[in-house]
């Protein structure tokens, strides 16, 4: 006889990133995060921070907890209230689902509760005036009022892939108004080390084009190369 599968599957201890790292990210633009790990490491830009014209907080840093929902289904997401500390992300996985919310003001209420950072999905949420309510950093791809089922199966603290990247647990989210960028767990060290330069030369730069820089130095000079090829 077959035996019918579990309809959840935890992982309860993860190893999450050093809270030192999350406080150096913390309050450092998204685009120079991504300059440190290289050009890449952003979410698909459907998914955006909810609310920010009404005044609903959108910056956040903190170690990603995963729910694997699947379409029109938050059992998981329920699940991972459970294993969530103050400080993570709650990501929740829906394969981009946009005929039923994930989650509204109840489930992020919980989540705020819980002390959880910010909540991210690549679904549908409700209850857009509710949430406001809330005060949690909020991103998602949408909105819709039909609401979800809760009976699995689903996953918690497992690698997921939404937005076009795998997050693992324990990876550090951070947002702001340009969206949602995953740091691997493993690459802490390295962006850590590599943004005060980076940072240093974007404010280095800054200061030029304030005082009226109009083309950069190392333009100036491809133009001035024999690498550039006039054609009057």
């Amino acid at each position: 006889m077959i035996e019918d599968p579990p309809v959840l599957t935890i992982q309860r201890n993860i190893a999450r990133a050093p809270s030192a790292a999350v406080r150096a990210f913390s309050g450092v633009a998204t685009s120079n995060l991504v300059d440190a790990l290289g050009g890449t490491g952003a979410l698909h830009h459907s998914i955006k921070p909810l609310g920010v014209a009404d005044g609903l907080p959108f910056k956040f840093c903190g170690t990603a907890v995963t729910a694997l929902c699947g379409p029109s289904d938050n059992l998981a997401l329920f699940a991972a209230l459970t294993v969530a500390r103050p400080g993570d992300v709650i990501v929740a996985g829906t394969e981009a689902f946009e005929a039923a919310a994930v989650a509204g003001d109840l489930v992020l209420g919980m989540a705020k509760n819980k002390g959880v950072a910010a909540f991210v999905t690549d679904g549908m949420l409700r209850d857009y005036d509710a949430i406001l309510d809330v005060g949690l950093p909020v991103y998602c791809a949408g909105l819709t009022p039909n609401s979800p089922a809760r009976t699995g199966p689903g996953s918690v603290n497992l690698p997921l892939s939404i937005g076009g990247l795998q997050i693992e647990p324990g990876d550090i989210l951070a947002g702001d108004r340009d969206g949602v960028i995953v740091i691997p767990r493993a690459r802490t060290e390295e962006v850590e080390a590599s943004l005060p330069a980076l940072l240093a030369a974007e404010q280095a730069l800054l200061s030029k084009v304030e005082l009226g820089l109009a083309v950069p130095e190392h333009t100036e000079a491809l133009m001035a190369s024999d690498r550039v090829r006039f054609l009057d």
